[in-house]
């Protein structure tokens, strides 16, 4: 396993090189570069997107679409999985540096895993934490593009 670990840490090696931009010193994602080069054009402001492997989408898992979130999303509030280490200044950074937007406000909720039944045998689904994430007015975000 020695061989084969070093053989894909110099595979991801090779695509962080290729995903820093020498010219700024900053991580940008590649179709980030052809985005912001067709812009340059038109002198648009375009917010340079965070490194997919980055601390801020450790930290929020995924957009939580349920009915009662969706409904939330009218009062600017959006629904987030996060990491049970996160807090509420991780979780406001990460918001900021993923979509650009601050938030007003932050709420934080340790959802505890229900006990369920298959057939004879018991389990226990897991235990997650969920943000609540309101954003000023005005503001919003795009989390159901492509759906």
């Amino acid at each position: 396993m020695g061989l084969l670990d070093k053989w894909t840490k110099k595979k991801k090696e090779e695509q962080l090189k290729e995903v820093v931009d020498t010219d700024k010193n900053q991580t940008v994602a590649p179709v980030a570069k052809k985005a912001t080069e067709k812009t340059e054009e038109a002198k648009a402001v375009v917010i340079a997107p965070v490194a997919p492997k980055s601390l801020a989408y450790k930290i929020l898992i995924r957009p939580l679409v349920t009915e009662k979130a969706t409904i939330a999303e009218s009062g600017n509030k959006y629904s987030f999985l996060v990491t049970k280490e996160a807090n509420k200044t991780s979780i406001i950074e990460a918001i900021e540096k993923v979509y650009g937007v601050k938030p007003r406000s932050v709420r934080v909720i340790n959802v505890q895993g229900k006990t369920v039944r298959f057939g004879k045998s018991y389990g226990r689904r897991s235990d997650f934490k969920k943000a609540i994430v309101t954003l000023p007015k005005g503001k919003s975000l795009n989390l159901h593009e492509g759906v």
